[in-house]
């Protein structure tokens, strides 16, 4: 591993934390009760034991590092989340200034978030994906902040780190796991092994550097070998046993909607998702009236699904319609782009295709040399045969496809981050990214740019019967895409909480988003692992009860363009947060969530 330079930061992070003295005792330490101490301190340490994903932010003193998730960092790591929770329960909240006490605020989320992870859902121990994610090292691939070469050198030392790792994944895994997390896991090895050997290998073999290439393929062989065995030993050792339950429980999924902030029980959660879907479900029925009036809503739906673009023209077309989708934002004023630099769409690359649709990949908020951002589009595989190729591309039906951009670029992630890039957000807001905020914004703006008229023209003007048959092929699209997310709500609480099996979640997303058996199969299994991605729906319910109650405070003065640069300009926080940022009497404002 590539040493690290420890500084003053990185020694108040240890003296926070506290230490074990030999006679296995803590040792009592002063908490710092400067909250810029506080937070700074825990961003170092943050940046120490996240080496990989620090080196994506734009903290290039990572470069080259990787921590072995043992046993042992694995304890240390929960010992000091656990005394930064602490220190943080002694700051005297009204004594601090409003800067100071939103960023310790946002890292007081931050920390129930970890170790969330680390103790209720125990990704570490439960799910082997863990390790096998631990080992992608693409954004060494993907942006050019230095000399291929050097980056290569860092990629071998990360990988020659794989026995380590992946015997640490033998360490902790639990004996018995379950299966969605395991046939996962083996797919996503599988594919990281098969990227590294293809095309990482073809990049680093255009280098002319004779020893960096030996050393990289040394390294990269010793991984490709180590993660096969690690696949075969999933297959045989853990896949015949996995039969544990996936479920976190009343108590596990409410502790994570705490962390979010959002007080009310999985259950009042469950009933406003169902009563959402009900409603969803009436406007999907009105916008395929609107094409077809003679046909059931669904087989309308799988009529418009039928007009895709072929495997070849997938990524040309996406690329094609994204400038459209930017500049109609630009000329309706929906919110500020504070940058001119394109999203460039690609193929999603192969270690993540099995758990991914489309991806936006920002460069980090940190990051001053590579400003390459990447809208990733999974396609069909050559392998597929044509009924499976068919398949998954009517989910990338022109219309749908575009709403994806809209979620995935303009102006969903891609213009959410450039905001946080170029605003004046503290360390901790520019790195903490709420999850309800950041699908929620991305979720919320598919609806918000329908609203204002696209693809056709602004609201309000005039339409040709056949720009109306048009827009309701977009908003039926929409629907569906919010019918998702809404279905991924209810399938997670019922999962988690109501006993509801992996099949019955997957017949849950083919008669309520009316997806096919793939991708509804694909979309539940998310579910056993993800269950925050209940967070689309709820964020976006959020920022649009934010955005009610911020025009009634605004008056006259609202715009849309205002809200939204306003919203942006504070990270991506917990919405509750964001409310009191906001609202000059947030008490005043009832709360929906």
């Amino acid at each position: 591993m590539k040493s690290l330079r420890w500084s003053l930061s990185s020694i108040l992070c240890l003296i926070v934390a506290g230490c074990i003295s030999k006679t296995g005792r803590e040792i009592e330490v002063a908490i710092p009760t400067d909250p810029s101490i506080l937070t700074e301190t825990y961003l170092s340490h943050w940046k120490q034991t996240h080496p990989i994903e620090s080196v994506g932010l734009g903290f290039h003193e990572f470069d080259g590092a990787l921590i072995v998730p043992d046993a042992r960092a694995l304890a240390k790591l929960r010992q000091s989340l656990h005394a930064y929770g602490a220190a943080i329960d002694q700051v005297q909240w009204a004594q601090l200034p409003e800067a100071n006490r939103y960023e310790v605020q946002l890292l007081k989320q931050w920390i129930a978030t970890e170790l969330w992870s680390l103790e209720t859902q125990r990704d570490p121990y439960r799910n082997p994906m863990f390790y096998a994610t631990a080992l992608d090292v693409s954004v060494y691939l993907k942006r050019d902040w230095k000399p291929w070469i050097e980056r290569v050198q860092d990629l071998s030392a990360i990988l020659q780190h794989a026995p380590e790792v992946l015997a640490a994944a033998r360490q902790n895994l639990d004996p018995v796991l379950p299966r969605p997390y395991v046939e996962t896991a083996i797919q996503v090895a599988d594919g990281t092994a098969s990227f590294l050997q293809n095309e990482v290998t073809r990049e680093v073999d255009q280098l002319t550097d004779a020893v960096a290439k030996d050393g990289f393929h040394q390294a990269c062989e010793l991984a490709v070998r180590e993660l096969k065995g690690y696949v075969e030993w999933l297959k045989h050792e853990r896949l015949p046993v996995a039969n544990a339950p996936f479920a976190l429980g009343e108590g596990g999924f409410a502790a994570r909607l705490k962390a979010e902030m959002i007080d009310l029980s999985p259950r009042e959660v469950l009933e406003l998702g169902l009563a959402e879907l009900r409603h969803e479900q009436e406007r999907f029925a009105a916008a395929a009236r609107e094409i077809d009036p003679s046909k059931p809503p669904i087989e309308v739906f799988k009529v418009i699904q039928k007009e895709h673009p072929t495997p070849e023209g997938l990524i040309p077309d996406t690329r094609r319609d994204l400038e459209t989708i930017r500049k109609f934002v630009v000329d309706q004023r929906l919110v500020s782009i504070p940058s001119e630099v394109r999203a460039t769409v690609r193929e999603t690359l192969p270690p993540f295709r099995s758990t991914s649709f489309a991806s936006m990949d920002t460069p980090g908020p940190f990051e001053t040399k590579a400003t390459e951002a990447y809208y990733y589009v999974t396609p069909v595989e050559p392998e597929w045969p044509a009924a499976q190729k068919d398949e998954w591309l009517t989910a990338f039906n022109y219309y749908t496809t575009d709403v994806v951009s809209i979620h995935e670029a303009y102006p969903g992630h891609y213009v959410q981050f450039l905001a946080l890039n170029a605003s004046r957000a503290g360390s901790v807001a520019k790195v903490y990214n709420s999850y309800a905020f950041v699908e929620g914004w991305a979720h919320y703006t598919e609806q918000m740019v329908l609203d204002a008229g696209f693809p056709e023209a602004p609201t309000g003007t005039p339409l040709t019967s056949e720009q109306r048959v048009r827009a309701a092929k977009f908003r039926l699209a929409q629907s569906d895409e919010a019918l998702l997310r809404l279905c991924r709500l209810c399938v997670a609480i019922q999962m988690h909480t109501g006993g509801m099996a992996l099949e019955q979640g997957t017949q849950f997303f083919v008669d309520n988003c009316y997806y096919e058996a793939k991708p509804a199969a694909s979309e539940a299994n998310r579910g056993t692992f993800d269950p925050g991605y209940c967070f689309y729906t709820l964020g976006k319910l959020q920022l649009l009860k934010l955005r009610k109650d911020w025009q009634q405070q605004e008056g006259e003065q609202f715009t849309l363009q205002r809200f939204h640069d306003e919203a942006l300009s504070h990270g991506a926080p917990p919405i509750r947060l964001l409310r009191e940022k906001m609202l000059k009497d947030s008490a005043k404002w009832p709360r929906i969530l």
